[in-house]
Formats: C-alpha cells, structure tokens, sequence
C-alpha cells in the first residue's frame, strides 16, 4: 500500500468537523405560579437542549433551593414560590458545572458513572473532569 492510498483510507476515517457556528444558549425559564407551587412548562425542552437527564437537572435544582418537587408529564413541580429568575440562575450554574467542559467551553459532553465517581467526558476535545455527584 503507497501512501497516497494510506492517506486516503486515513482522510475517510477521520471523523468530519461539523462547523457549528450556533452558539449555546439555555432557554429561559417559562412557568407560573399556582398557589404556593412554581410550574415549570418548558423544562423537559431545556433538559433536551443542554442534553441532560431531566431527573438529574431537577435533582440540582431543587438541592440549590433547598424545596421538594417532582416532575410531571408536562412540566416540573417547585414545591415552593420561587422567580424565574433564580430558576434561571439555578440552572445556569447546573451548566457551568455539569455541561460546559473546562478545557474547550463546548457543551458536547456527557455525563458517565465510573466506579461510583461521575465524570463529564467532552466529545469535542476529550477531556475528562470529575463532577459533584448529586445526592
């Protein structure tokens, strides 16, 4: 094999760079108040967005307010009155420490279990960081 047909096996097993220009915004918070309890309407679209577990988010955020809740169907529960913008500001801290990677600032990464210690794992640049495990 000469080395232009190495190259070329190389060059098309090399994964494609997709140019993503986008840049990584959350979604802001939409809900009401009903009573003394705080819906959240879009939480289940801002979990998919920062591509995390919307048990695992809630869990967070409610640990941070120091409330009980739960997630229904539609929505997530705050058993509590709270504004949308300590919400906000919840859930921005929760993507500073579990999405956003230390090395690169991309938010392509994932969460995994290894040997009982959590690791954010990037997929951008390979880095990998250990992560507060939420109890």
């Amino acid at each position: 094999m000469n080395y232009e047909e190495m190259l070329e096996i190389a060059i098309n097993e090399t994964p494609k760079n997709k140019e993503n220009n986008d840049r990584f915004e959350i979604p802001k918070v939409k809900g009401h108040v009903q009573g003394n309890w705080t819906i959240i309407n879009n939480f289940h679209l801002i979990a998919k967005k920062i591509n995390r577990d919307p048990e695992h988010l809630l869990k967070f955020i409610l640990r941070e307010l120091a409330s009980p809740g739960e997630i229904s169907d539609s929505a997530a529960i705050i058993k509590t009155k709270v504004s949308s913008e300590k919400i906000n500001q919840k859930i921005e801290k929760y993507v500073q420490e579990f999405v956003l990677c230390p090395v690169c600032g991309k938010s392509d990464t994932v969460l995994k279990n290894e040997k009982g210690i959590t690791i954010k794992v990037c997929k951008a640049c390979g880095s990998k960081q250990t992560v507060e495990r939420i109890k």
